[in-house]
């Protein structure tokens, strides 16, 4: 056992009592013979645990109480008095004592009290490492990158996280929403509350319903006892809908209620429950798509984008691959315990250069599998999969022959070309080119395509 104790006490007999007995324990023990001199001690040293008598001339252990606690109020309290009652008892708690004895009292009682001291700041030492700890791993230092589309990003979350509004988060496959979403948590007011995630796709919508909302004990064939929904269990905290743009029309209604009454019915109930929890969504789909064609409900829609946040494609940030690499290789190289590796200039280049539909999720794969496969401290590029090199290899262009075209003016050509056998439906052309209908617009913009399609319109 660990913990330093001030025992303060009139009587120097009590004093040299509780010293040997909280010494032979492992308690690092100090004493003060009055309140005053307990002030002086407590406001200079750190105890973990002061132990008072509440009955002492000039300044009573309730006084030394108040005194103590108004200028460090973690230290934990606990009055002794041979003139025991509950009416003592209870102002000594409402004063914030954690505990009270009665003298004489026995070895095992004060023994038992200290140990229940002990473990409480134990415990709450714990909790602040592991906070400390999801907060470190959570944070926006592990969403890498050092674009200004990234740093825009993070300036975004930081704004955004102290608010209780619900965000949209947009992206594509792979380009770390999950990571902004517990990013926008661990910085918001609810960080100590449940984190709660749930991908919409990943399940039927029976059991998705079962699942956000709960159910009641013989609501359906094998419900055998009640069982919370996961916005029952995330009460308090943040809820993470992934993919939401795959809920079915019945689901969507039930995430417009919550939305609008926080509120929730589990299966097979008829009161609804109240539940306090801030909604992120995230999606790879065109919501605005969706709501044109019915699939998606408008009000939902609305009600889900209110702050919106998009994530560039890693291939619209290729400055941050570098960043991404040296990040990884780091990580799967300590993982490993293998010494630091770095990276040939044509691995290096390929990597660059390819398209990486699969984003940072890809990249990361790759880098762990070179890590592993590489016989040297450096990765070459025959340590990545073969559709990396190929990919540099079909993407990298000569400008230096003017009968060679560039790949902007190849990407433009081809845009367009998708655009036509889309019939000019934007959304449609995103799907066919693999990219999001943000993305989409950009590029349009950039070579001009919106107004020429103005035109022919």
């Amino acid at each position: 056992m660990t913990g330093k104790i001030l025992v303060v006490d009139d009587e120097p007999s009590m004093r040299d009592f509780m010293e040997i007995l909280l010494a032979k324990e492992g308690y690092e023990v100090d004493s003060a013979e009055s309140g005053e001199d307990a002030v002086k001690k407590t406001s200079k040293g750190n105890y973990d645990l002061v132990i008072a008598d509440m009955m002492m001339p000039k300044m009573s252990g309730l006084e030394l109480l108040k005194e103590v606690k108004s200028f460090n109020p973690d230290t934990d309290f606990i009055v002794m008095t041979a003139f025991a009652s509950v009416d003592t008892a209870i102002e000594a708690m409402k004063q914030g004592a954690l505990d009270y004895i009665s003298k004489p009292f026995k070895v095992d009682e004060i023994r038992l009290v200290i140990e229940k001291s002990v473990s409480r700041k134990k415990l709450k030492k714990e909790n602040e490492t592991l906070k400390r700890q999801i907060y470190e791993q959570f944070s926006l230092e592990n969403f890498i990158g050092q674009s200004n589309d990234i740093i825009e990003l993070k300036k975004l979350v930081q704004k955004i996280a102290p608010t209780d509004s619900t965000v949209l988060i947009r992206g594509e496959s792979g380009t770390g929403k999950d990571l902004i979403a517990r990013a926008i948590h661990s910085l918001s007011e609810r960080a100590a509350g449940p984190f709660v995630t749930i991908n919409c796709a990943a399940l039927p919508e029976t059991l998705l319903e079962s699942e956000l909302f709960g159910y009641k004990k013989g609501s359906f064939t094998g419900a055998i006892k009640d069982k919370d929904g996961l916005f029952k269990v995330s009460d308090g905290g943040t809820f993470f809908l992934d993919e939401v743009g795959n809920t079915s029309p019945a689901i969507q209604v039930k995430l417009l209620r919550v939305l609008e009454n926080k509120q929730i019915t589990p299966v097979g109930e008829t009161k609804p429950i109240e539940v306090d929890v801030r909604l992120i969504a995230a999606t790879n789909a065109d919501l605005e798509e969706d709501v044109k064609s019915g699939r998606f409900r408008s009000d939902l829609f609305y009600r889900l984008n209110v702050i919106p946040v998009h994530i560039l494609p890693l291939r619209e940030r290729v400055e941050d691959i570098p960043l991404l690499v040296t990040h990884f290789v780091a990580k799967y190289c300590r993982r490993g315990e293998l010494e630091l590796k770095s990276l040939s200039l044509e691995a290096m280049k390929a990597l660059n250069s390819y398209d990486w539909p699969g984003n940072v999720r890809e990249l990361e794969n790759c880098i762990e599998r070179a890590v592993l496969l590489s016989k040297g401290q450096t990765i070459e590029i025959s340590d990545f999969p073969a559709k990396v090199s190929e990919g540099r290899k079909s993407t990298i262009v000569s400008r230096e022959n003017p009968e060679t075209p560039t790949l902007e003016s190849i990407e433009k050509a081809y845009i367009y070309f998708v655009l036509n056998q889309a019939q000019g439906k934007k959304s449609k052309a995103a799907e066919l080119l693999g990219i999001d209908s943000s993305t989409l617009y950009r590029k349009l913009e950039k070579y001009k395509l919106l107004e020429k399609d103005k035109k022919e319109s």
